[in-house]
């Protein structure tokens, strides 16, 4: 991927992913994208993730690193810890993350970084799940229509027209308060995304619409619904849970 305006470190959070992590696939990208640098973290991984990881990196060592955890302490952590460490290291002019199943296909960060070049005022790029004619978005009914009651919930304690806050997919401009926004632990192992966007209402002091003038939702090409999810139904219940904490907290 050619990319103009500068290096982007995308983290990608891992836990006992061995089994589904598509090796070729991270492996072809690394190999073409030399503007992308892949960070894996291994978030306290009780299978051989680490060895598959070392896998991916061979032959690749100057576009993908491993962060290794000693113990698991979730998605947000990961992706937290992720972030800062590629701050740190590789100054990067934007810094994502995506979802190790790739459900959302790797050839997106293209078409967000895209935006992020095209549109100076934009400083989050969020994939949306969108099931439009003429692309590939499945998503399975027993994930989706609490998924759009979750997202509603959220767009009216944010008052913010999002369309859909827990796509594993999302790219940031690199400014100076981002290492902020990531800085402390997050509340929630899962609904973080809702916690970023509260954590920009409040550092930045923005009004939500003043936010909302900072996020663009990428309708995804492409996302399918990939079989392992660590998510399960009754996690629904815990996000509204912290969704509550995140609002008592922030706003």
């Amino acid at each position: 991927m050619e990319n103009s305006s500068g290096p982007i470190a995308l983290v990608v959070p891992c836990y006992n992913e061995a089994a589904r992590l598509n090796v070729e696939e991270f492996c072809t990208f690394a190999a073409q994208n030399s503007g992308v640098h892949l960070l894996f973290v291994d978030d306290g991984s009780r299978d051989k993730t680490l060895a598959v990881l070392e896998t991916v990196r061979e032959g690749n060592e100057a576009g993908v690193s491993i962060l290794p955890c000693a113990q698991n302490g979730g998605k947000s952590e990961a992706v937290r810890l992720g972030v800062l460490h590629a701050l740190d290291h590789f100054a990067p002019w934007a810094v994502g993350f995506w979802d190790a199943d790739l459900a959302t296909p790797l050839n997106a960060v293209a078409d967000f970084a895209r935006v992020l070049a095209e549109k100076p005022a934009i400083q989050m790029v969020f994939g949306a799940r969108v099931k439009l004619l003429g692309r590939e978005v499945e998503r399975r009914a027993i994930r989706h229509y609490p998924g759009r009651v979750f997202a509603t919930v959220v767009s009216t304690l944010l008052r913010l027209s999002i369309y859909d806050t827990q796509c594993g997919a999302k790219l940031f401009r690199v400014e100076p308060h981002t290492r902020a926004i990531f800085a402390e632990p997050f509340l929630s192992k899962w609904v973080f995304d809702v916690e970023i966007l509260a954590r920009y209402l409040v550092q930045q002091e923005l009004s939500p619409a003043k936010l909302g003038a900072i996020i663009y939702e990428y309708p995804l090409e492409k996302w399918t619904d990939v079989a392992g999810s660590k998510l399960h139904p009754g996690d629904f219940l815990k996000a509204f849970l912290d969704v509550w904490r995140i609002y008592r907290k922030y706003l």
